[in-house]
């Protein structure tokens, strides 16, 4: 990472503020600029010298950039890459943040120029607060960052973007978009629809009554629409195939609460107790999370 001059951030929300602050501390001496078309976030970020440079010229600010980092909503990008494709220089390192890769990589493909490389990025932390405010340098500490790659990509790139994900944080790992949109689709797309489900089920009176649990359960259906449209709109072949499999799992329950089988509910309520153990144990075992 020697070479490393200058890294740009386009959008300055609480993952992209939390990237630049994080970027400051592991590389000392390296030029850190966050772009953001909005004048308030501008302030903000100032105020908080949350980069070297914070600028409303997105063209300006990936000029001499070596990594473009997208982190502004989904479906934005695709204008992002028309806006900057001519103003970025050769063997610049584009990447993004977005929770779906599959559409991005097309875009990416068809928009940048050819002595331009594109890897696809998502730093998997964060929360459902939202705005630079709430950035913070250690938000991407033990966190996963998966890398998405095509037979297409270049490896150099990826393996640039595997020292800076690692250098602020994170664990790496490697897989294609498709890979990348199936599994989160089921892990983190699918928890989010049916948080928003649980409490949209409920009307407002009956939920002044909700305990811990209740609570816990449903955090994330406070992150924020915009984003979540995007995200659920960009890959929603495996997310409706989801929703299918959660609703065939709630048949279940419902048809052996209905009959009265008690053996066949203690068997579904075991099978998700001992999946949900195995899978902490490896999250601790590979300190994604602490005990």
């Amino acid at each position: 990472m020697k070479e490393l001059k200058q890294i740009t951030v386009i959008g300055l929300g609480l993952l992209g503020g939390s990237i630049t602050l994080a970027a400051l501390r592991a590389f000392p001496g390296v030029k850190v600029v966050g772009y953001t078309h909005r004048a308030s976030t501008r302030r903000k970020a100032k105020r908080l010298a949350v980069a070297t440079e914070v600028t409303d010229d997105i063209r300006g600010s990936v000029a001499e950039a070596d990594i473009v980092i997208l982190a502004t909503p989904i479906c934005t990008f695709e204008r992002d890459f028309g806006e900057i494709r001519d103003a970025l220089p050769a063997g610049c390192i584009v990447t993004d943040v977005g929770s779906t890769k599959g559409l991005v990589h097309r875009w990416a493909e068809k928009i940048l120029p050819k002595n331009v490389y594109y890897v696809g990025s998502h730093p998997i932390a964060g929360s459902e607060q939202r705005g630079v405010e709430f950035a913070r340098d250690d938000l991407f500490e033990k966190a996963l960052c998966i890398l998405t790659t095509t037979p297409k990509t270049n490896r150099k790139a990826v393996g640039t973007l595997w020292r800076f994900w690692s250098a602020i944080g994170c664990t790496i790992k490697i897989m294609t978009p498709v890979q990348h949109d199936r599994i989160l689709a089921q892990v983190s797309h699918l928890p989010h629809i049916t948080a928003v489900s649980l409490v949209n089920a409920n009307n407002i009176e009956d939920l002044k009554f909700a305990g811990k649990g209740f609570i816990d359960m449903t955090r994330i259906a406070s992150g924020p629409a915009n984003i979540w449209v995007d995200v659920l709109l960009t890959n929603a072949n495996n997310i409706t195939k989801g929703i299918d499999r959660i609703t065939a799992e709630l048949g279940k329950m419902k048809a052996a609460i209905k009959n009265g089988d008690g053996r066949q509910i203690e068997k579904l309520l075991e099978a998700a107790r001992n999946k949900r153990n195995e899978m902490i144990a490896y999250k601790m075992k590979n300190k994604e999370i602490i005990s």
